[in-house]
């Protein structure tokens, strides 16, 4: 509490010493309450895990206008040009070719060819019409014993109203574009004029995941095996039940898993339980049980501007810290284009480690609980910052998670979460093929069609896992 006592000070000293000491107790917890309520409210994205989407609207002004720099507008000159790619020849519905009839300057007749014109392509759709097969089956009756019997459909042709193109469609509009049941309806209508009920999309995403059981779970063993994992995980409700969206990244395959559970039962289902394995986290308690484990660094650098935040010695402590983070990332950044050793990183990260520890230790003391308990967690797991460094291939930052849980994220804001189980199922699933195949550079709309049709056809689902590169002959 401050010298000056909270009452007039005639007051104050016909208290007894246990009033006085009582008071003090209780306007000392009232004024610590007040500071942690003042730092809860200035929690952002820049200083917590916040996302940017939470921000107040204080931060996201725009930047005043820079001063003109007395350019024109557009490229300048020497830039690299950027044209739009052309359709190749065989993929054009018609050449034109045009000539001039005579000179732009004389007037005379011209005749011939030039060996490379200009080539200007104009792009349309036409009008989209379904293609629409009608069965009819027959019900025949037998003359000798009265039984009647109907006819069965060709072999390839699926018992619901839509071939595997128009479904692939569909469950791209559904799990890439996030729309809903409604405007997927309209869309169908407007674009295709077909008529879908909301009904059958619900009983379309269920066959959907149903399908695609098979390699997202070979996409999941495939996460169990690899050598290194990026794993987050944000909030998902499942009805009125509050779930847990996970992601797993590994290289060239994403898989999610929509769970009760945010514990470490989850994580070691996601990751496999392999001591070697190297997982880039945050500092969650559920990721506890990894030996090989690298921490985040840009949420170190978020910890590391909610000290500055607090001001005090606390912030000179975050200010060194981030000064430090800063000059790291300078390096590592160096280090990923070339343009530095490793060997040379790995020395300068030795003095740097030193250097780091010495402001972590001097966070212990600062007399603020929260950055004492920030740099006590971080001196525990300090061989957790640097795993990056030691180990190639190894990111510092978890950022490939989080992108990855970014279209989940939207997903739920705009969706509200899911209603089912079943909901949930089609919801993991699509979004681990659709991360998949972006990793891949494959077309989503190409695999689900292959999936939907090998399923049609009684095969086997077309594999997600990414094919291993080829060895080199000794």
């Amino acid at each position: 509490m401050k010298d000056q006592p909270p009452i007039d000070q005639p007051l104050w000293d016909g208290l007894p010493a246990e009033a006085r000491a009582a008071v003090s107790a209780l306007v000392d917890s009232y004024e610590r309450w007040l500071a942690e309520l003042e730092q809860r409210l200035g929690r952002n994205s820049t200083n917590s895990s916040r996302p940017p989407s939470s921000d107040p609207p204080s931060l996201k002004r725009r930047r005043p206008p820079a001063p003109h720099s007395g350019r024109k507008r557009g490229g300048q000159p020497g830039h690299r040009r950027h044209v739009r790619p052309l359709v190749p020849p065989e993929r054009l519905r018609q050449v034109v070719e045009c000539r001039p009839p005579s000179c732009r300057r004389c007037g005379d007749a011209l005749a011939g060819d030039d060996p490379e014109p200009i080539r200007h392509q104009v792009a349309e759709v036409p009008p989209i019409q379904p293609v629409v097969d009608e069965y009819r089956l027959h019900r025949l009756k037998c003359p000798r014993c009265r039984t009647t019997t109907c006819a069965k459909l060709p072999p390839g042709v699926p018992i619901g109203a839509f071939r595997p193109r128009l479904r692939a469609a569909l469950s791209v509009l559904a799990g890439a574009y996030r729309l809903g049941k409604r405007p997927i309806r309209q869309l169908a209508c407007d674009l295709l004029g077909l008529s879908i009920s909301a009904g059958v999309i619900c009983r379309l995403e269920r066959q959907w995941a149903a399908e695609l059981e098979a390699p997202v779970e070979g996409l999941r063993e495939h996460d169990r095996a690899a050598a290194s994992a990026h794993i987050d995980e944000t909030s998902w409700w499942q009805g009125r039940d509050k779930m847990w969206l996970w992601a797993a990244i590994t290289k060239g395959a994403t898989g999610f898993t929509i769970a009760k559970s945010r514990g470490a039962a989850v994580a070691k289902a996601m990751l496999g339980t392999d001591r070697r394995k190297v997982v880039i986290s945050d500092r969650f308690k559920s990721y506890a049980w990894v030996k090989r484990r690298q921490f985040c660094w840009a949420h170190l650098r978020r910890d590391f501007q909610a000290m500055i935040d607090r001001g005090g010695e606390a912030g000179e402590v975050g200010r060194r810290l981030l000064d430090r983070s800063d000059a790291l990332f300078r390096w590592w950044h160096r280090v990923r284009d070339g343009t530095l050793a490793r060997s040379s990183f790995r020395l300068y990260v030795s003095w740097l480690r030193d250097c780091l520890r010495d402001d972590l230790r001097r966070g212990l003391g600062c007399g603020c609980a929260q950055t004492a308990a920030t740099c006590r967690e971080l001196l525990a797991g300090e061989t957790h910052l640097w795993t990056f460094v030691r180990v190639e291939g190894i990111e510092p930052t978890n950022n490939h998670a989080e992108r990855a849980l970014r279209h989940g994220v939207i997903y739920r804001k705009l969706s509200g979460g899911t209603d089912s189980e079943s909901g949930s199922r089609f919801v993991e699933r699509m979004l681990s093929v659709l991360a998949t195949c972006r990793q891949q550079g494959m077309n989503v709309q190409d695999y689900l069609t292959r999936a939907y049709r090998a399923h049609l056809d009684g095969g086997t689902v077309p594999s997600l896992i990414p094919a291993a590169p080829p060895i080199a002959p000794a």
